[in-house]
């Protein structure tokens, strides 16, 4: 045998070579021009029983084989046309029975092609193998995005089933554990949107749901009985009848967040094992974000439960008094922090609501509980609300036997309308003094002074009572204001100085205005500059309103 840098020139006289295809490492077949079996070694006699000499190819090989031989017969002549020896002509590949083959042609002088078969089988199972996996890897990239990309628990149940009915099944279904009777459930039929409702299902009624449910390890899927499948599973409107299942659990952070059900119609094969645990990686992924997902609404919920009691209350009129308030915490993130304001309406429209305004030490998190006790221990603390040294000396006790290190400053005032005016009494406890604006634009600082609050064993306070005609406005503020730096340099204090002039131009405005207008002046002193927490109340005494007596009780009456 000879060869020339790609085509081997093989004699053709079966004597001289007949030795030689015995060593062969591969079935050879060796046909003529004509398309007639010339020789075949012992393995491709083995391997085609019908491929003897003599034989045609049409009937000796595999259809693939006998038009790869008539193709490369062709090619030979075209190179000798050429008047070229050296060449290359493509290999063909098929299948011959259980396996597959690549057959490469190596022309001879006398026309004769000789095929080398190659059994590739193993090398294109691993190819397969090898795409498989690398489909998979992404498709869980690609879920644990998807998943991930929201915290919210129904999205993240839609994206579950949604996913899961695009690859794995025609039918998927999510079922988050039983909360009393009832189930939350989203389901996903291929190429439909997903659907998400509340039932009243027995799991039990499932093989393999209720453990899965608990978070046990799947049962087989040719232990379930697609015949005993539930109405609450299968939707009505799915092509086909199911004919093979799989119950899976999704495993969440230490305790299960639900189970995973695909179905599959009796058109499709049915989940092979392999398949089944693709799918519980796929859950796997797909029971952490649900879980991290049911855990976060639960903290959310926790979260917004506990911030009602931290969250400043919504300001209106009261008792014919125009009460409003504004609070900008430090930071833009956060919804409370160390300032807080709170507004405790009289039992009847004679007796006087107490308004409290207050700054803790410190800011954010932290500062806001510690307000949130200040506020519930007033709270309890209303019945001496007439007394302001009274209550500010059992705050004062509180919070030096809590376990806080902090401090507060406070300002209270009580607060009611007596004829067309307002009568207050103010209390500062270490705080800034309040400022009252007068219908023709003077600013007075109110006298009032007092120790701060949770610092010293023992309180000295001096309440001031104040008289406010309509039109006119007492402002509460805490030190956010008057020490926020900004400005033309960045760097200088807004000072108490600015917040009387900016007052002095809201005489004869409504409370809420008033509040509006001083907001809006910090804001454009800070610019992005760094804040600490702000809160302000106004309270105003509404040109619009008098009073008068009906039933023998005194009342607001609101004339525009």
């Amino acid at each position: 045998m000879a060869s020339t840098e790609g085509i081997s020139v093989i004699g053709t006289r079966q004597g001289s070579t007949s030795g030689l295809w015995a060593l062969a490492p591969y079935p050879v077949i060796v046909a003529d021009e004509a398309g007639a079996v010339v020789e075949v070694n012992p393995a491709a006699a083995l391997l085609l029983e019908g491929a003897v000499p003599g034989a045609r190819m049409r009937d000796a090989v595999p259809g693939w084989l006998a038009d790869a031989h008539q193709a490369a017969v062709a090619g030979g002549r075209l190179l000798a046309r050429n008047c070229r020896e050296v060449g290359v002509l493509p290999s063909m590949s098929g299948r011959i029975g259980a396996h597959s083959f690549e057959a490469h042609p190596t022309p001879s002088h006398d026309g004769s092609m000789v095929w080398w078969l190659v059994d590739d089988t193993d090398r294109r199972l691993a190819e397969k193998a090898l795409a498989t996996e690398r489909e998979r890897t992404r498709l869980l990239a690609e879920a644990s995005s998807v998943l991930l990309a929201s915290l919210n628990t129904e999205r993240c149940m839609a994206a579950t089933a949604q996913l899961a009915a695009e690859y794995f099944a025609d039918v998927a279904v999510v079922v988050t554990p039983p909360s009393g009777s009832r189930m939350a459930v989203a389901r996903a039929v291929a190429g439909q949107d997903v659907t998400r409702t509340v039932i009243a299902g027995d799991p039990s009624q499932l093989p393999g749901l209720s453990e899965a449910l608990q978070g046990f390890p799947p049962v087989p899927s040719r232990w379930i009985d697609p015949a005993r499948l539930p109405d609450w599973i299968a939707p009505p409107d799915s092509s086909g009848t199911i004919g093979s299942v799989v119950v899976t659990p999704l495993p969440g952070h230490g305790v299960p967040a639900g189970a995973l059900i695909l179905l599959r119609t009796t058109g499709h094969p049915q989940f092979s094992e392999n398949e089944e645990i693709f799918a519980r990686l796929f859950a796997a992924r797909a029971g952490a974000a649900l879980s991290a997902s049911l855990l976060y609404s639960e903290q959310s919920a926790i979260t917004q439960t506990l911030m009602r009691d931290l969250l400043p209350p919504r300001l209106q009129r009261l008792n014919g008094v125009e009460i409003a308030g504004g609070y900008r915490p430090a930071e833009a993130g956060e919804r409370v922090g160390g300032d807080f304001y709170d507004v405790h309406p009289g039992s009847t429209s004679a007796d006087a609501s107490l308004v409290v305004l207050g700054d803790v030490c410190g800011k954010g998190l932290d500062a806001a509980v510690l307000t949130g006790k200040i506020r519930n221990t007033l709270q309890a603390l209303l019945p001496m609300a007439d007394d302001h040294g009274r209550m500010l000396e059992l705050l004062n006790g509180a919070l030096l036997t809590s376990h806080h290190a902090r401090f507060a400053t406070l300002v209270m005032a009580s607060v009611k309308r007596a004829e067309s005016q307002v009568w207050m009494r103010l209390t500062s406890a270490g705080h800034p003094p309040p400022l009252v604006v007068r219908t023709d634009g003077g600013v007075q600082g109110v006298p009032t002074r007092g120790t701060l609050i949770g610092a010293l064993k023992k309180i000295t306070v001096h309440s001031v009572e104040v008289v406010l005609r309509p039109g006119e406005t007492c402002l509460l503020y805490t030190d956010g204001f008057t020490e926020a730096r900004g400005g033309p340099r960045g760097d200088e204090v807004f000072g108490e100085e600015r917040l009387k002039q900016a007052l002095s131009e809201c005489a004869d405005m409504p409370a809420e205005s008033v509040v509006e207008r001083i907001q809006m002046l910090a804001s454009q002193w800070l610019r992005n500059g760094t804040r600490d927490d702000m809160a302000v109340i106004a309270i105003s005494a509404p040109r619009t309103a008098h009073l008068s007596a009906v039933n023998g009780h005194t009342r607001g009456r609101y004339t525009a």
